[in-house]
């Protein structure tokens, strides 16, 4: 699922970042959006964009176009624990 769909409080790895013609995929890269990496949404915007996520130990904020080119997994969502944890 691309990381632009992931809800606030939920924690996901990236899997994988989708190549564009102006090659915005190696600043993401640069930024720490890299397969394995843990990222948690932070929060958004009252409209919706852009959105803060937490990864490597600091803060960024994304627009919803370039988040929507990290392609993610969810392993925490916010209201249910670790994904396949029973509460």
């Amino acid at each position: 699922m691309p990381l632009s769909d992931v809800a606030v409080g939920t924690t996901a790895v990236v899997r994988a970042v989708t190549p564009t013609d102006n090659r915005l995929e190696v600043r993401l890269e640069h930024v720490g959006f890299i397969p394995g990496t843990t990222v948690t949404v932070e929060r958004r915007a009252p409209l919706g964009d852009p959105t803060v996520y937490v990864l490597r130990g600091y803060r960024l904020g994304l627009r919803r176009e370039s988040a929507r080119l990290i392609e993610v997994e969810v392993v925490e969502t916010a209201t249910s624990g670790p994904k396949g944890a029973h509460r």
